[in-house]
């Protein structure tokens, strides 16, 4: 058989047939006077082991162990890795497919700031209503759409209950409207401008309104690369306001 015959009869291209004469997998014929290859039965037997491997998703490095002498014992154990491997990944699979279904089957649809966990994304949709308009609304939700990525499973179920019991009464989400509309207000203050009243006055409405265990320990006074960046996404009276308010929530927790 010529190169052309053995490639069609086994089902692939010309060129993979050479590859694999490149990577030693598969042996080159003596070439006929006519400076043809003549290929036998034994290589079509070779490669179309060859073509099943691969098939299977076994890598080329992995087909060459089990065309070695020892065949028989590599291939048990390469197949039965590539069958945990893919076990692996169908598991994988069906996790990513039940958090997209929970997202797609979500109150209210998917948010601006989505996808996030299913967790943050039906508190998205009981919330969707609350700040609509507040630019500084907008930030929160962003904030916590960054915070939902970076945590764990656990801490992010914390997360959104703790955000639940703050925000899940009418009360609430009043406080929370109140803040929007006291930080929204401090967007364009003047920063050379010295104690602006409505800075405190904004400091303690969002004290009011958030919940204690979501202050970090560490890092209110932008001694972290995190914090940082977080405050110069702000305006500097916006800034300031979260600092007073995670201040005034320390301070409330240490002992007298």
């Amino acid at each position: 058989m010529r190169i052309g015959e053995l490639a069609a009869a086994v089902g692939v291209t010309t060129r993979t047939v050479r590859h694999y004469h490149h990577l030693g997998l598969l042996p080159e014929p003596e070439r006929l006077s006519n400076g043809y290859r003549d290929y036998t039965l034994r290589h079509a037997v070779v490669l179309a082991r060859i073509r099943r491997l691969t098939e299977l998703g076994m890598g080329l490095a992995e087909v060459r162990d089990v065309l070695a002498e020892d065949a028989g014992k590599d291939l048990v154990e390469v197949l039965t890795e590539l069958d945990e491997d893919l076990a692996r990944q169908e598991a994988a699979i069906r996790e990513r497919r039940a958090r997209l279904r929970a997202l797609l089957e979500a109150e209210g649809g998917l948010s601006v700031e989505g996808p996030v966990s299913p967790e943050l994304a039906s508190l998205f949709g009981d919330l969707a209503h609350v700040g609509a308009d507040s630019p500084m609304a907008v930030k929160d939700r962003e904030m916590l759409a960054l915070i939902d990525t970076m945590t764990a499973v656990e801490d992010r179920e914390r997360l959104v209950d703790l955000l639940r019991g703050a925000l899940g009464s009418p009360e609430g989400i009043a406080r929370a409207l109140e803040a929007y509309a006291l930080l929204d207000d401090l967007a364009e203050a003047d920063p050379a401008e010295p104690a602006d009243p409505r800075v405190a006055e904004a400091a303690g409405t969002l004290a009011d309104c958030m919940p204690r265990e979501l202050v970090p320990r560490t890092g209110i006074d932008a001694d972290n690369s995190f914090m940082r960046a977080f405050y110069a996404d702000l305006a500097p009276a916006q800034a300031e306001v979260l600092r007073l308010a995670m201040r005034i929530l320390t301070e409330a927790e240490e002992p007298s």
